[in-house]
């Protein structure tokens, strides 16, 4: 009896393509359904240019917004004469003229500041407009395009009136905080994005590492 036969006789099975190729298959597809799902988490790549369109759009949306809002303030609610007007127990809307970045941070650079301010955030603009125009994250492109937006809205602020439009109080319990406007809102927000995207792919390449 020849050996393969020998060996079927025992009970044991044969080795051969027809037991190892299907195996190996369902092991890449499960392999390849992990990573799927790991960069899924993470947040899956679009074409350049759709997140750059995204970028683009929450750019000119929060420019909108904040150069609007503050013309409504300043000749609409005629703010600056009536310098504060509550609306609700813990939020007003007081006029403030700032020179400093945002949130008060670095204002006791008197003259110098509207040029160096405006000098960095065109600085810190042009870089995001770069790394916009390279990431294929549409999260990325979102939150930098909110940044940029807000930047430009204070910078038009320190060209135009030669100070930021600040005029969101918020307060309670005695406490009071930095006035600010959406353009800092924005900001905010769009570096939160950032570091929300950054942690979540962080953890989606990690975890695919692990299952590897």
């Amino acid at each position: 009896m020849c050996p393969l036969l020998e060996g079927a006789g025992r009970g044991r099975e044969p080795c051969g393509p027809s037991r190892t190729v299907p195996a190996l298959c369902c092991r890449r597809r499960r392999a390849g359904r992990r990573v799927s799902e790991a960069v899924l988490a993470a947040g899956a790549p679009r074409p350049a240019w759709r997140c750059r369109a995204i970028g683009a759009a929450l750019f000119v949306l929060v420019l909108l917004l904040d150069q609007g809002s503050k013309y409504w303030i300043l000749y609409g609610l005629d703010l600056p004469n009536r310098v504060s007007v509550p609306v609700l127990p813990f939020f007003n809307l007081t006029m403030v003229w700032n020179h400093a970045i945002t949130f008060g941070m670095l204002g006791g650079l008197a003259g110098m500041g509207r040029i160096v301010f405006t000098a960095l955030a065109l600085a810190v603009v042009l870089v995001l407009t770069i790394w916009l125009a390279r990431t294929t994250r549409p999260w990325v492109a979102g939150g930098l395009g909110a940044v940029m937006g807000g930047a430009i809205g204070n910078v038009i602020d320190r060209l135009h009136y030669g100070a930021v439009v600040d005029f969101v109080h918020l307060h309670a319990y005695g406490h009071s905080f930095y006035v600010f406007n959406l353009a800092d809102a924005s900001i905010d927000c769009g570096v939160a994005i950032l570091l929300f995207d950054s942690l979540t792919e962080r953890r989606g390449l990690a975890g695919t590492g692990q299952e590897r």
